[in-house]
């Protein structure tokens, strides 16, 4: 588990922020967990904002994130200039900054227009997230990778484009990656018309092109690993505000990612199971700077695991899930292969019987895992 830095109050932008996260977790965590830091507006207004941020990588933290179009006022977004500035530090620190990207201008923009047209649609919300305002916002990043020579990733891509921006970056030799999650990998804008402010996310589900696109990106290693954007408003009533625009942007989605990318990338033959692997463990692994002790079962490694019963399926149910807010636009659907344990460092922490009953290990067994590699670019 990567938590990132806004999903508290405070964020993690400073030391002190980072402890008092830290004290609510660890006598909760059952399994081993990692902190983001990150540069908000909030926090560059400080003059020592360089100081904290030395100070959360120095507490190991595993990359930096920032927005290029932020909804919270906890954390806001960069301009780029700004951004540029959090790039040149983080390559001086050796980290990786992880960043939202979508064109601030441009949605904010489309979004004034519609909403003053008293227009109110998942697809006017849709339209108000366009594929070209997320394929600007990776564009000038890679512009920003290739001046500052930081490592850069594009969290939660949604647009095909935006993959191919990112795989020329690549061949060029930039030190540009991303990460895509389930919803863009299953949904497109008609499940959006069905679900509604359910499958309501930012950047928002696409098209059916752009849907295959991302599955090929990963298949092929265009797309360097599959994350979550866990991000669980309180159900139902920040999903039910009566407006698309102020309804709760987000969805529940660790518990299913390892279900769902094997049930339907794995089994149905879209990626190898070598594959699976790297998206879900040695790849980010390696990018929080861990691969040393996670994300391989080698001789000197943590042995963390997950046992699947490959003859076993199940359909996902909202209701039977673990989160404290169970909703999930994958409602109903048919998996392939069941999770019966789970071990971390040799230990098992989840146990699924024969009937279905379940077993959990102690809240606190999990650690702080901090930062080991810096990276060079």
């Amino acid at each position: 588990m990567v938590d990132m830095p806004c999903t508290s109050l405070p964020p993690v932008t400073s030391r002190a922020n980072l402890l008092a996260k830290l004290s609510v977790i660890e006598p909760k965590a059952h399994v081993d967990f990692m902190l983001w830091g990150g540069v908000s507006a909030n926090a560059m207004q400080e003059a020592d904002w360089v100081a904290n941020l030395e100070d959360v990588v120095s507490e190991g933290v595993g990359a930096i994130k920032v927005y290029m179009l932020s909804g919270m006022d906890t954390f806001r977004d960069l301009d780029v200039p700004h951004i540029e500035a959090v790039l040149r530090e983080a390559r001086r620190l050796g980290i990786p900054v992880g960043v939202h990207a979508e064109n601030r201008s441009m949605v904010l923009a489309i979004t004034e227009r519609l909403i003053a047209e008293g227009r109110n649609h998942p697809l006017d919300y849709a339209a108000s997230r366009p594929a070209a305002a997320e394929v600007s916002a990776v564009a000038q990043l890679r512009d920003l990778c290739r001046h500052t020579g930081a490592r850069v990733h594009v969290v939660h891509v949604g647009s095909g484009e935006a993959v191919d921006v990112i795989a020329a970056a690549r061949d060029e030799g930039l030190a540009l990656s991303g990460e895509t999650c389930p919803h863009f990998l299953e949904f497109t804008q008609e499940d959006l018309v069905a679900q509604g402010a359910l499958l309501k996310t930012a950047p928002v589900v696409k098209s059916g092109t752009d849907r295959g696109r991302l599955w090929q990106g990963i298949a092929e290693g265009e797309i360097q690993h599959v994350a979550t954007d866990h991000a669980a408003g309180q159900w139902p009533d920040e999903k039910h505000t009566g407006s698309i625009w102020t309804d709760y942007g987000g969805v529940p989605g660790v518990e299913l990612l390892l279900p769902y990318l094997y049930s339907e990338g794995y089994r149905k033959g879209r990626i190898t199971l070598d594959r699976l692997v790297d998206l879900l463990a040695t790849a980010p692994a390696s990018f929080f700077g861990i691969g040393s002790r996670k994300g391989s079962l080698a001789p000197g490694f943590d042995a963390d695991l997950s046992v699947i019963d490959e003859d076993g399926s199940w359909t996902v149910r909202a209701a039977e899930t673990h989160n404290l807010n169970r909703y999930t636009p994958l409602e109903g659907r048919r998996l392939s292969g069941r999770i019966t344990a789970t071990f971390v460092r040799g230990t098992r922490v989840y146990s699924r019987g024969v009937a279905g009953a379940e077993s959990f290990g102690p809240a606190g067994f999990g650690r702080r895992i901090r930062r080991e590699t810096r990276v060079d670019v």
